[in-house]
């Protein structure tokens, strides 16, 4: 009996690793026909928006399975997403709209009309801070804000913070993604088709540019700022660009690139531990329903 005992312990050790091993897998599925692009994540769940109806898958980053979280709806789309304060924060892309959900119970909080016209608005991303939630507009020159309460419920209605400063708008796709530093008192955001780096102040709209020695960082799409590390997505060059920022964040020094062969056209990043998990958007795939689409996990 001892004998079978230990021999039994002896391949409970030797599956133990091989389990571990499978845990936190290096590419998570998302439903056919998603069309994700944005990502956000809480402890070791995943959220992941759709383009087509804006609907929320929820999955788990330990063992890759998940479901539909929030269910899309007509008129809908799901671009740029930010966990804060036990809440969901999405943009809206062309809809002109932002939306903000209770994250437990997948519930519409607050729906926001940002911006009207066809084709004159692309609420993008989203960055939340401790008193505010700034959403970018790629196809205008300014910023949105919703103030936050005390008990960090959103406001009932946003302003709209035009911006100064060195930040040039140009005809088409510009402002994308956005993040803050740690007490939210600068954003950072990249501006796509000049790949240009920008602090911009909440309050004001000011912006000034983050000098980077003449290196352009163009597709910047999803970016993340981590102290004093910045990480700026080039969706359609398939890498991530790592940027040490200078403590004024008036400078930037490119790093390295991290790249994988599983990237297939990434646009937004979220953080767990030392991995950062990159979207496939597949822009250059035409998109059907049977369109397979993946999370990919790579090492910062």
């Amino acid at each position: 009996m001892r004998r079978i005992l230990l021999l039994l312990v002896a391949g409970l050790a030797i599956a133990a690793p091989a389990a571990l091993a499978k845990s936190f897998p290096e590419t998570l599925p998302l439903p056919n026909g998603w069309l994700p692009e944005g990502i956000a994540i809480k402890g070791n769940t995943f959220y992941a928006g759709s383009r087509a109806n804006g609907a929320i898958y929820r999955g788990d980053l330990r063992t890759g399975e998940g479901s539909v979280f929030i269910q899309g709806a007509a008129g809908r789309v799901a671009t740029g997403l930010k966990v804060a304060h036990n809440l969901l924060f999405v943009s809206g892309a062309g809809t002109g709209k932002a939306f903000v959900y209770d994250l437990k119970t997948g519930a519409l909080v607050r729906e926001y009309q940002l911006a009207t016209g066809a084709g004159a608005t692309f609420i993008n991303d989203v960055v939340v801070t401790n008193d505010a939630a700034y959403f970018t507009d790629s196809n205008r020159p300014v910023i949105y804000k919703v103030s936050l309460g005390k008990k960090h419920e959103p406001a009932a209605t946003a302003a709209t913070i035009p911006l100064t400063g060195d930040y040039q708008h140009l005809p088409g796709f510009n402002l994308n993604g956005i993040d803050a530093t740690a007490n939210g008192k600068t954003l950072v955001a990249v501006q796509s088709p000049t790949g240009k780096l920008f602090t911009i102040n909440p309050e004001t709209g000011a912006t000034n540019l983050i000098e980077t020695g003449g290196v352009t960082f163009t597709n910047g799409d999803g970016i993340l700022l981590h102290g004093k590390t910045l990480y700026v997505v080039q969706n359609r060059d398939n890498k991530i660009a790592v940027v040490k920022l200078s403590p004024d964040l008036s400078h930037g020094t490119l790093q390295r690139y991290i790249t994988d062969s599983d990237f297939d056209v990434p646009t937004t990043i979220a953080r767990h531990g030392n991995s950062l998990y990159a979207v496939n958007a597949r822009f250059s795939t035409p998109p059907t329903p049977s369109t397979t689409y993946t999370v990919v996990k790579v090492r910062r």
